[in-house]
């Protein structure tokens, strides 16, 4: 068998706030507060019968009841004059027109200057290219010489041996 029922009740603004629950803890669970609220005074058992009958009937549901009419809250708040006009502090300036507003900067200026910047970086970008390019045409034409070299350096060579043996054998033949 389940713990026996009591009835809590908080303020929560205008109204009241009851829940039939077996503890305190699970009161405070009900109502979503992090804080001990009967520890500060702000929470409390209900035992008037009227009070308890609602919330025994819903265990663990939060009922709201109103502290008092519309009425009474509204007897409560603090009286205002009924006059639109609200009264000037003192040694307040007349009213008068509000200030004219200066007119909102042009950005034409940093328009025409982010512009120029664009166009700008632009050309320094199309000329790095440029030069990309060439560089990567001088690059093949350099190895293009430097292949061009080697084969012509190794044919010069054979030719220079192979005229080598035959001056060697004709100075063989003329030593005799």
């Amino acid at each position: 068998m389940g713990r026996s029922l009591k009835v809590f009740c908080t303020p929560i603004g205008f109204h009241d706030a009851y829940v039939a629950a077996p503890s305190r803890k699970a009161a405070l669970k009900a109502w979503g507060s992090s804080a001990n609220l009967f520890a500060h005074g702000m929470a409390s058992v209900v035992t008037d019968p009227k009070l308890t009958k609602e919330p025994l009937a819903s265990p663990g549901v939060v009922i709201k009841r109103a502290r008092g009419s519309t009425a009474q809250h509204l007897a409560a708040l603090p009286h205002r004059p009924k006059s639109k006009a609200r009264p000037e502090p003192p040694g307040a300036a007349p009213a008068s027109k509000p200030p004219k507003l200066d007119p909102k900067p042009s950005r034409r200026k940093l328009d025409a200057a982010q512009q120029s910047l664009a166009r700008a970086e632009g050309e320094y970008d199309r000329a790095s290219e440029a030069l990309r390019d060439r560089e990567e045409a001088l690059r093949r034409e350099r190895h293009e010489l430097v292949a061009r070299r080697d084969k012509e350096i190794a044919r010069l060579q054979r030719e220079v041996e192979k005229r080598r043996q035959e001056y060697d054998r004709a100075m063989d033949e003329w030593r005799g």
